[in-house]
């Protein structure tokens, strides 16, 4: 996500390089790449216009400090307002009554159903809430059905009544028998159109009058841009929804709907969907998203995503396996799957600071690993224990048996073999002791 957009403003900035000074002149050319670079991100013309506006006010009224160089200045400048332009603070859904109502709004094929879905899940599981989805698309069969799917898979009930034409009727049922059942939270899905029109306008917002919910949470495809910000405009002056949810935004390159919305409706961006599977949901927080664009990585939210995973009862066994020497391909596998239910691959590298415009032009799928764990599959229980016992022989029947070569096979035993010494070493607090000793005497003679 943001690709052109980091690559454009980094070139941008880098025009100010060398210069010792922020003046009038160096600044005004930088900015106009600047303000271009958002143009072609779908932002709108005078959303640019004021952020490069502020930041030209800003970076003529700063002192530039000899330890600062004017770059460095500006990519502290436009960081700045870049977090203001998305919102600031992280805003946080509000969960008030009992059961708390959320109300999805939005246009068909906007993923309201995934994310109703997706927020049940994330609401379950990080807020410790008890969970309905309410069904009230009357006009979708197949809503109703994906409904309950979704529902099936993160575990809670979905209500639902096909027979019935009237979505007011179905929530208030819903609502009412969420009481009776003491769940906390109702999350509504509401049909949708191909375009905003008055029949669905008066439909959501008989919705909203007899729920009075907690939060109307607007839904938008990120990918349609200045689109989807139009729409937004639309439900927000009939609505007053509470906040914004973006889709797809890890297949959207450009990001003009992330950094324009906020500034036209006003109202906060609560979440983002980076994937299809139900966990890839991620609460919206400007700053680290401004981080992301500026190519400066996003090690909190990578952090977070490693502990969802985190077990402290295995990593201690595993800590205890490792000092002892006896980490096992039962161990690396298990250490694999972890790392794939943190989410998309290329995403992740993408947090890491520096190493995403190093990924850029390298396509990581999913399947990164599934050579690796052919290998590890192709293994008997034996040999996973104890790879010493993987002779040349064995090696043939891995090899034969994963689809892949005696040479994949050498490789991977070797990068294994690295690893398990190095951890050994890594647990143990002598050797590590002697490393740090040793460090002054390493390196050219």
């Amino acid at each position: 996500m943001f690709e052109n957009l980091s690559e454009r403003l980094e070139s941008a900035i880098k025009s100010l390089k060398g210069q010792g000074k922020i003046s009038e002149i160096n600044v005004a050319e930088s900015l106009k790449e600047v303000r271009r670079a958002l143009l072609d991100a779908d932002v709108n013309y005078k959303v640019a216009k004021e952020f490069t506006d502020r930041v030209k006010e800003k970076a003529l009224g700063r002192q530039v400090l000899t330890a600062v160089s004017p770059g460095q200045l500006m990519v502290k400048i436009v960081h700045e307002e870049l977090v203001a332009l998305m919102g600031g603070e992280r805003a946080d859904i509000k969960l008030k009554s009992s059961p708390a109502v959320i109300l999805m709004a939005g246009l068909q094929g906007s993923g309201k159903t995934t994310f109703t879905g997706k927020l049940g899940q994330y609401i379950k599981n990080k807020k410790g809430h008890k969970v309905m989805l309410v069904a009230a698309d009357v006009y979708r069969p197949a809503a109703v059905d994906q409904l309950h799917v979704l529902g099936e898979q993160i575990g809670v009930p979905v209500f639902s009544d096909k027979t019935s034409t009237d979505p007011v009727d179905i929530a208030r049922r819903a609502v009412r028998e969420a009481k009776e059942k003491g769940i906390s939270t109702v999350l509504v899905d509401t049909a949708g159109r191909l375009a905003v029109d008055e029949s669905m306008m008066k439909e959501i917002a008989a919705l909203k009058a007899a729920l009075s919910p907690d939060e109307i949470l607007f839904v938008v495809d990120s990918m349609t841009g200045q689109d989807a910000v139009n729409t937004a405009k639309a439900f927000n002056d009939r609505l007053d929804f509470d906040g914004v949810v973006l889709t797809k935004l890890d297949g959207d390159t450009r990001g003009g709907a992330a950094l324009t919305i906020r500034s036209v409706v006003n109202k906060p961006i609560k979440f983002v969907g980076t994937g299809e599977k139900l966990d890839a949901l991620d609460a919206f927080y400007p700053e680290r998203m401004a981080d992301r664009i500026l190519g400066m990585g996003d090690i909190v939210s990578l952090v977070e995503r490693a502990q969802e995973q985190f077990d402290e009862k295995q990593a201690e066994k595993l800590r205890q396996k490792i000092q002892k020497n006896q980490f096992d391909f039962n161990d690396f596998l298990s250490q694999i799957q972890q790392i794939k239910k943190m989410g998309n691959l290329k995403d992740l590298m993408g947090m890491i600071p520096g190493v995403g415009k190093m990924m850029k032009e390298i396509d990581i799928d999913d399947d990164a690993f599934k050579g690796v764990e052919a290998i590890i599959h192709s293994m008997t229980p034996a040999e996973r224990a104890e790879p010493t016992l993987i002779n040349g022989r064995r090696k043939e029947r891995i090899a034969k048996g994963s689809g892949t070569s005696i040479q994949d096979v050498n490789k991977l035993m070797k990068q294994f073999d690295e690893m398990r010494k190095m951890m050994k070493l890594m647990g143990n607090k002598q050797n590590m002791a002697k490393m740090m000793q040793n460090m002054p005497k390493m390196g050219p003679r």
